[in-house]
């Protein structure tokens, strides 16, 4: 049991790790002056599942799901 929880808490290191790298990639949500008059919706905006900005996206939202899993994981004393 002790091999395990070595491996989960070096997955959880490393999780860590990537999530705060991923989150530090992505761009500001402020939209500026630009949210007034409209044009905050461009192209990149209909299409954004597609674009980098949307794939980091993604996988912060899997990074952050795996993050709780494995804190609460941890947090059981088996």
């Amino acid at each position: 049991m002790e091999i395990l929880r070595t491996v989960l808490t070096i997955v959880f290191v490393l999780v860590c790790i990537a999530l705060t790298l991923i989150v530090l990639l992505q761009e500001s949500k402020s939209e500026g002056l630009g949210a007034i008059n409209g044009m905050a919706e461009t192209y990149w905006g209909k299409n954004k599942g597609r674009s980098m900005e949307g794939t980091l996206e993604k996988i912060t939202k899997v990074l952050a799901v795996t993050f709780i899993i494995l804190a609460a994981v941890l947090n059981i004393n088996f």
